[in-house]
This record gives C-alpha cells, structure tokens and sequence, in this order.
C-alpha cells in the first residue's frame, strides 16, 4: 500500500465510522477554548475540565483575567501540570487579548501566537475548532499516530508532520483529521501499549505490518 492509498483508507475509515469527531475540551466560547487549550498543554483533557469550571466562574472574561491577582490564578490551576508558567501565560494572554486584540480571540494563526502561551498548536486548534479553518494541530497523539500508520516519515517536529499530513488530507477533512487522529491515539493507538488488537486501521498501519513481519 502506498502513501496515498493508505491516507484514503484511514481517512475513509473515520469519514464512514466517526463522522463526528470534537474536542474533549469542554467550553462555551473562543476564550474559554483559548483558556482551555493553553492549561491543557502536557496536561490530561479530563484533569482541565475539572479546573476550568471553577476558573471561568472566578474569571469569566479576558478583562476579569487580565485584572487577576496572579496567586488568584495559581491557586485556581494548581493541580495542574506546570502552573507557575501558566499563570503567567494566562494572564499575559488576557492582557493582549484585551489590549490588542479588544477581547476578541483572533482568528488569524499569526495572530494568535502573539499571544503569550501560544505556540503553533494552540494556534492551529482554535483556528480550526473556532473558526473552521484547515488548520491541523500536531500532538503527541497525532505526531505518533501519523508515524506509527506510515502517514508521515522520518517527521522530526510537529511542524515536519504538520506540512506532510497537509500534502494528502483534503481541505474539507483537515480540521476534523486532527480529532480522528488525537482521539485514536487516546484510545486506540496508546503510546506504551497500542491495541493492535482491536485497531480497525490496521490493514493499512505501516507499525503493525512491520510488526507482523518481525514475529514470522
């Protein structure tokens, strides 16, 4: 199977069986996914929707946040990894959001990354969540899953998969491919031990045939 072949076979895969495919973030507007996406960084989904609601009750707006006492927001985010830098990036964020931007999370992934705390992947998820654009965020899940299937080779940065996946996805699926493939990696194609088992891809997995070859 060949690199185009084994994108058409994934991709029709998940068109057919997980026609939806979101965030498990959990959010009401673009600044509480902004919030959302930057806390969730080397930090579980489940572990941010546990903090979040408690921090948007205390700081429901980018205004409240950029007045906020920065021991106010540590003691909000504590439990979650790397607070001390998050804060500040937190609110840093709301201060140039407000600031610059009038409150308004930019749409534009340029835009986004001047904010503090945001790097190309938080750029990238809110501009395809929010916004709908064909941006495609890069992972772990998604820079292992990628590699492990063959969708990707010898990618060394999220940034190498990034334009490689961008080469085969069409426009119209990049956005939902970044949930088919986060939300594989979650559940499916797990780090430590991948469910080869139970993986429906694995007809097409270049991980998996390899695998199979080394065991005969």
């Amino acid at each position: 199977m060949n690199k185009k072949e084994r994108f058409k076979f994934v991709l029709d895969y998940f068109s057919t069986h997980q026609p939806v495919a979101e965030t498990e973030l959990e959010y009401q507007d673009p600044y509480q996914l902004l919030v959302a996406v930057i806390l969730s960084a080397q930090c579980t989904d489940k572990r941010v929707n546990q903090i979040t609601p408690v921090f948007f009750e205390k700081f429901p707006e980018p205004e409240t946040l950029a007045e906020a006492d920065t021991e106010a927001v540590y003691q909000v985010i504590r439990s979650c990894s790397y607070p001390n830098s998050k804060t500040r990036n937190l609110i840093g964020m709301a201060k140039k959001l407000t600031g610059e931007f009038k409150g308004i999370v930019p749409e534009d992934t340029k835009e986004l990354m001047k904010l503090p705390g945001v790097g190309r992947k938080t750029a990238n998820v809110i501009a395809s969540v929010v916004y709908q654009k064909p941006a495609l965020a890069v992972d772990t899940h998604v820079f292992r899953v990628a590699a492990r299937l063959g969708l990707t080779t010898n990618a060394k940065t999220p940034l190498e998969t990034e334009k490689q996946l961008l080469r085969y996805i069409p426009r119209n699926q990049v956005a939902i491919a970044h949930h088919w493939l986060i939300l594989h990696g979650r559940y499916t194609c797990q780090a430590r031990r991948p469910k080869c088992e139970v993986c429906p891809l694995t007809p097409a997995c270049k991980f998996f045939n390899q695998k199979r070859k080394a065991a005969k």
